[in-house]
C-alpha cells in the first residue's frame, strides 16, 4: 500500500536566466549602485554605507595578478547589509588569482557570482556576519588546494554550488585564528556539493568543521539541507573535528564519503539520508546524539561505533595524541534506519573500547553477513532494536532486539517506510532522549515507532534532496 505522495521540485533554471539584482532584496531602490568595471566596483565598495547594494553588470572580469577586490573596514548592519550582487545569477564571472578579499568588515553579502579564481577565499577572524549566497564555486584546479576557509564568526554560506574539483583540497573549511579560537556559529544551508573526483586516500572532503587541535572547542556550526553528490575525494563528506555542532537534514548520494565525527564532543547528527554510496556514519568522541538517520544501499558500512587510541581528548594531551581516535563514549544512537547495506553496524579494535553507548529503537535490515559486528564494548545498552533480512543477527545481545518483518513499502522518492500493521509501530521504548519528530517531519508522539520513520498517512514534509532543492536557484 502506498501511503506517501512525493512532489518533485521544478527543474533548476539556467543561472543566467534569473535577474538577481531585484530578486535578492526586492525591487531596485535609490541605494542601488550599478558598476561595470573592476575599478568602478572597488570605488563603490570603498564608498559603501549600510543599505547600499552594488550591482555588477554581467560579464567576465579578470582580477590582475597580485590584485584583489578589497572589502576592508566596511560595516553594514544586521538590518541593512552592504550587498554586492551580480546583475543575474552566474552572469558575473570572476577570474584571476583573487576575487573578493575581506578584512575588518561585517554584515556584507556577496551574491550571484561565478568564482573561477586560483587562490583560496579566506574570510579572516577580524570579520563577522559575512554571507556568501547563490554563488557558483569552481576554482582553478591548478591553484590553491582549498577553496573557501572560514575564520570569522557568524558567517552564512547558503544556496551555493561547489563543484568539479579533481585535486586534493576541500571545498569548505571551518577554521580559526589560534589553537583554541575556532570560528563560531557558521551556518551552511541548502548548498550543492558535487563532483569531487580526487583519487587519493585522504584530503578531499567537501566540508571539514575544525581540525584536531580544535577537538574540544565549541564551534556551534549548523550544516543542514545540503546535497552531496559524487563526492569521492575523501571517505568523509562531512568531517567534524570540533564540538557542539549540528549536522541535519542533509542528503549524501552516490558518494565515497560519509558523515564522520572524527574529533570533538556533543555533536548532533539528525535526519540525514546517506544513499547508494560507500561510507556511512562513523563516530568518535563523547556525548553525541545520532537520531533519525536513513542509511541505505552503501557498499561499505552503514554505521561504525569507533574505538580509540585514546580514551578522551584533553587539554594536556600531546599533539600526536590529539590526532588519534577518541573512543566513542556516552553516545545515544536512536531511531535510525540502516537498510540493505553491505555491512550494517560495526565496531573497531583499537586499545580503548567504546563505552556506555545506548543503541535503541533502530531498524537494521540486511541480506548478508552480520547485522551487528561489534568489537569490544563496555557498558552498552541495547534496547528494542528490530532486525530483519537474511543477514545473521551477529553479536547483538539477545535481550536488545526483536526479529520481525517491519513491512516496509517504497515511496515515490525511493524511501522505504513503515506500512500499516508493521510491528515497529508503537514499539519504541527509549524515553531518556527526547525525539520530537521523525526524518519526514512527522511528530513522534507518545507511542513512538522503531526506526527513522514514524508511520503516518499524510505526505512527508521532508524527502531526500535533489539538485532542484539546493544551490543558487533554491527557494
Amino acid at each position: 500500500m502506498q501511503r506517501r505522495t512525493f512532489l518533485k521540485s521544478t527543474a533548476v533554471a539556467a543561472l543566467t536566466a534569473v535577474p538577481l539584482a531585484t530578486s535578492l532584496t526586492g525591487n531596485a531602490s535609490a541605494a542601488d549602485i550599478p558598476v561595470s568595471s573592476l575599478a568602478q566596483l572597488q570605488s563603490a565598495i570603498n564608498a559603501a554605507v549600510p543599505g547600499d547594494r552594488i550591482v555588477v553588470a554581467d560579464g567576465t572580469y579578470t582580477v590582475p595578478s597580485g590584485g584583489a577586490i578589497n572589502v576592508s573596514g566596511k560595516h553594514g548592519t544586521s538590518d541593512q547589509q552592504i550587498t554586492i550582487v551580480a546583475k543575474t545569477r552566474g552572469g558575473v564571472v570572476l577570474r584571476g588569482g583573487n576575487s573578493f578579499v575581506f578584512s575588518n568588515s561585517s554584515d556584507i553579502t556577496v551574491s550571484g557570482f561565478a568564482f573561477r579564481q586560483s587562490t583560496t577565499m579566506d574570510i579572516p577572524a577580524n570579520c563577522s556576519s559575512i554571507r556568501l549566497t547563490r554563488n557558483d564555486f569552481q576554482f582553478a584546479d591548478d591553484g590553491d588546494a582549498d577553496w573557501l576557509v572560514v575564520r570569522a564568526n557568524g558567517m552564512k554560506v547558503d544556496r551555493n554550488h561547489f563543484h568539479d574539483k579533481t585535486t586534493i583540497g576541500l571545498f569548505l573549511i571551518l577554521d580559526g585564528s589560534s589553537a583554541t579560537g575556532i570560528a563560531q556559529d557558521l551556518y551552511v544551508f541548502k548548498n550543492h556539493f558535487s563532483d569531487h573526483s580526487f583519487s587519493g586516500e585522504n584530503g578531499g572532503e567537501p566540508i571539514r568543521l575544525g581540525a584536531s587541535n580544535w577537538a574540544l572547542s565549541d564551534s556551534k556550526a549548523k550544516v543542514e539541507y545540503n546535497l552531496f553528490e559524487r563526492c569521492d575525494g575523501d571517505p568523509e563528506a562531512i568531517s567534524v573535528k570540533s564540538s557542539a555542532n549540528t549536522v541535519r537534514y542533509n542528503t549524501v548520494r552516490d558518494s565515497l564519503g560519509g558523515i564522520v565525527l572524527r574529533h570533538g564532543n556533543r555533536n548532533r547528527v539528525e535526519g540525514n539520508y546517506l544513499l547508494d554510496g560507500k561510507d556511512g556514519i562513523r563516530l568518535y568522541g563523547n556525548d553525541h546524539i545520532i537520531v533519525n538517520n536513513y542509511v541505505s544501499g552503501l557498499s561499505g558500512t552503514a554505521m561504525v561505533v569507533g574505538s580509540g587510541s585514546t580514551r578522551d581528548h584533553n587539554p594536556d594531551e600531546t599533539k600526536e595524541e590529539r590526532r588519534g581516535n577518541d573512543a566513542c563514549d556516552r553516545v545515544v544512537i536512536v531511531h535510525n534506519s540502516l537498510l540493505n547495506n553491505a555491512k550494517t553496524l560495526e565496531g573497531e579494535t583499537r586499545t580503548y573500547a567504546p563505552q556506555n553507548v545506548v543503541v535503541a529503537d533502530n531498524l537494521l535490515v540486511g541480506t548478508s553477513g552480520n547485522l551487528v559486528a561489534m568489537g569490544a564494548t563496555s557498558g552498552f545498552t541495547w534496547q528494542t532494536n528490530m532486525l530483519w533480512g537474511s543477514a545473521a543477527n551477529g553479536n547483538i545481545p539477545s535481550g536488545g532486539f526483536t526479529r520481525a518483518d517491519p513491512k516496509l513499502v517504497q515511496g515515490q522518492d525511493g524511501v522505504l517506510r513503515l506500512s500499516s500493521g508493521s510491528p515497529a509501530i508503537g514499539a519504541a521504548t527509549l524515553s531518556s532522549t527526547a525525539v520530537a519528530d521523525d526524518i519526514d517531519g512527522d511528530p513522534r508522539g507518545s507511542a513512538r515507532d522503531i526506526g527513522a520513520d514514524e508511520y503516518a498517512t499524510a505526505p512527508a514534509l521532508r524527502h531526500p534532496l535533489t539538485a532542484a532543492d539546493v544551490g543558487p536557484n533554491a527557494a
